[in-house]
């Protein structure tokens, strides 16, 4: 089963610079992702950006996935 800490790694690992957060129940899960590089970029994009990271994971082995991505200064908004 997926656990938070797999998909925060997964999202980490490519999307180097990123500050993620993870939590679910191993079918669904909520993910606050911080990234410098969503700058300029619209949420669909920014969206775009996470499932290229996780790949063929977000097929085969996460369910349901709610994604808030914003930029460092977004988040401290």
């Amino acid at each position: 089963m997926v656990t938070p800490e797999d998909i925060q790694g997964w999202i980490a690992a490519g999307l180097p610079g990123t500050e993620v957060s993870v939590e679910g129940d191993g079918a669904h899960f909520e993910a606050v992702i911080i990234n410098p590089d969503f700058a300029g970029k619209s949420l669909i994009q920014r969206h775009q950006m996470v499932y290229k990271a996780l790949g063929d994971k977000m097929k085969a082995d996460i369910h349901a996935l709610s994604m808030k991505t914003l930029t460092p200064n977004e988040y401290q908004s």
